[in-house]
């Protein structure tokens, strides 16, 4: 008698990430106009990080997204749409080489670029300056901090063009690159690791590439870091350190998904919105996660609006955070198509 296949079991809590990835997506689609670039954005004027900033951010994080999702996930057609709203607004890349034309030496069209370019999208105008740009000693000289110039080092990756430095000695000059005394986190060193990690590690598709030693360290004291920032409010970068958790070579914990995504659930309103930092909004019926529709008739508390710009980069990590932890508790698959860089 052949005996039946085993049921294929997922670890406790991945049911609540994928319900709090889900709403997260649908408020970001749900509020793309606030990413739309205005008429004016290659003027002088116009300030960066309320256009291209934002932009950039949707496009980095919904490529991995698709990226750490199956083609039959919800998910993954949803950050697909995302990832060709955003292309259509930088005009399939051409608006990319306008701002590169501009500001030669800007590292930020490049960055944006290389999000687009780890997905098949490319433009042979925008890569011939950037090829002949980064071979400038210019380039190469350019002041920049270390977790900075790692995400720079990342994007040549991407794009194919030779790299201008060695990443591992640029990665021991990071706060994180040299082990410091764990009580020494604050927010800005907080926000600086957790990008050093996504650079090392491409955003999360190359766990591999992080040193042991350092993954060992983020390993022991991720767990206390994400306490304190939730009990902090800190809502965002909280977020960006569960994202780390699954960067890292070894998946994260079972004890990490059940104890902490459920706080991050917690403080997501019924829209799929979350704060980047401060209390919960005050709901009596509940959020997207146990279906409630965000008033309470007794006592007439609601949910206050959000405002984009307070709350889009939060909920653009939740996502990201989520997909990253459910692909690596195998809940989820690395999407091979086109693109994916190694």
């Amino acid at each position: 008698m052949t005996a039946a296949p085993e049921a294929r079991t997922h670890p406790p809590g991945t049911g609540l990430v994928h319900g709090v990835a889900g709403a997260a997506l649908d408020w970001v689609r749900d509020n793309r106009s606030g990413f739309v670039l205005p008429d004016d954005v290659l003027e002088p004027h116009t300030d960066v990080n309320r256009t291209m900033k934002p932009l950039g951010e949707l496009a980095q994080l919904c490529t991995t997204v698709r990226r750490r999702t199956r083609p039959g996930d919800p998910h993954h057609a949803a950050a697909a749409a995302l990832v060709r709203f955003a292309w259509e607004q930088v005009r399939e890349g051409e608006l990319l080489l306008d701002l590169a034309r501009n500001e030669p030496f800007a590292t930020y069209p490049f960055e944006i670029y290389a999000a687009f370019a780890g997905e098949g999208l490319r433009h042979e105008g925008f890569e011939r300056l950037a090829s002949v740009v980064a071979g400038t000693s210019g380039w190469a000289l350019t002041e920049q901090h270390a977790n900075r110039e790692l995400g720079l080092l990342n994007s040549e990756r991407r794009i194919g063009v030779p790299p201008h430095s060695d990443a591992e000695p640029v990665l021991r000059r990071t706060w994180l690159g040299g082990l410091p005394e764990p009580w020494t986190f604050e927010r800005a060193s907080g926000y600086a690791l957790t990008h050093v990690v996504f650079h090392v590690t491409d955003w999360g598709t190359a766990p591999h590439r992080m040193p042991h030693d350092v993954a060992g360290y983020l390993g022991t004291w991720l767990p206390a870091w994400i306490d304190g920032c939730f009990e902090n409010g800190q809502w965002d970068l909280g977020g960006e350190l569960l994202a780390v958790a699954a960067c890292l070579p070894d998946p994260p914990p079972v004890a990490l998904v059940e104890t902490c995504w459920p706080v991050l659930a917690a403080v997501q309103d019924s829209t799929g919105a979350v704060p980047e930092t401060g209390p919960p909004l005050v709901r009596g019926g509940g959020g997207p996660q146990d279906g409630g529709g965000g008033s309470d008739e007794s006592t007439g508390a609601r949910e206050a609006p959000r405002e984009f710009l307070n709350c889009y980069h939060s909920t653009l990590v939740t996502a990201f955070a989520a997909a990253l932890t459910l692909a690596r508790n195998g809940t989820a698959g690395m999407d091979s198509g086109a693109g994916g860089s190694v």
